[in-house]
C-alpha cells in the first residue's frame, strides 16, 4: 500500500510529538521519530530505534546499534544552543519501508543549515531497524556556506520552506 502526504511541505506538530499511541504501523513511527528529534527528546526518538538499527548517511559511515546512535543524537542535539528542524514534502511506505522526502535543518545557535534530503527507513515490530538518510554533499557544503554567512548577514540565512 502506498500512502502520501500532500504538497506543501508540513511542520512537526505539538501533536505528533505528544502522540502516546502505541501505533506500530511505520508511517506514523517514522513520523513520530522524527517529531521527538526535532523536540530535542534524544531518548524518545531512541526508544524507537530497534537495538540492532543501522544509521546511514549514505557516503558516511554507517552507525550499528541503538546506543550508538543514541550517543551521536546527544553529541549534535545534546549541545547548548543546537536544533533539528524537520520539514516532510513527502512521506509514502511500502510495507515495512517508508520514505520521506524533506528538508532538514541543523541548527547550532546562529548557523542554520538548511538541505533538502531523501530517507528510508524500516520498521518491524513498532521499531526503526534501518535509518538511511541520502543527500547531496554538494548542497550540504553550499547549505554550509550559506548558514556561515548568514551568521553575519542574517538577510542570506535560508528561511523555512512555505507550508502555505
Amino acid at each position: 500500500m502506498l500512502t502520501a502526504m500532500p504538497e506543501p511541505a508540513s511542520e512537526v506538530t505539538e501533536e505528533q510529538v505528544n502522540q502516546t499511541g502505541t501505533s506500530s504501523a511505520p508511517t506514523p513511527v517514522v513520523e513520530r521519530f522524527l517529531a521527538l528529534l526535532c523536540a530535542k527528546d534524544v531518548d524518545g526518538a531512541s526508544d524507537l530505534l530497534a537495538e540492532d538499527v543501522e544509521y546511514v548517511n549514505v557516503g558516511l559511515p554507517a552507525v550499528h546499534g541503538r546506543e550508538r546512535v543514541r550517543r551521536l543524537l546527544r553529541a549534535t542535539l545534546g549541545r547548548a544552543g543546537a536544533g533539528f528542524e524537520v520539514y516532510t514534502h513527502t512521506i509514502s511506505a511500502n510495507g515495512p519501508s517508508v520514505l520521506t522526502e524533506r528538508t532538514d535543518v541543523l541548527v547550532f545557535r546562529r548557523l542554520r543549515i538548511q538541505f533538502w534530503i531523501c530517507g528510508r527507513f524500516d520498521v518491524h515490530d513498532g521499531q526503526i531497524v534501518l535509518w538511511r538518510d541520502y543527500f547531496s554533499l554538494t548542497s550540504y557544503s553550499a547549505a554550509t556556506l550559506r548558514g556561515l554567512l548568514g551568521v553575519v548577514v542574517p538577510a542570506v540565512r535560508a528561511k523555512p520552506p512555505s507550508t502555505a
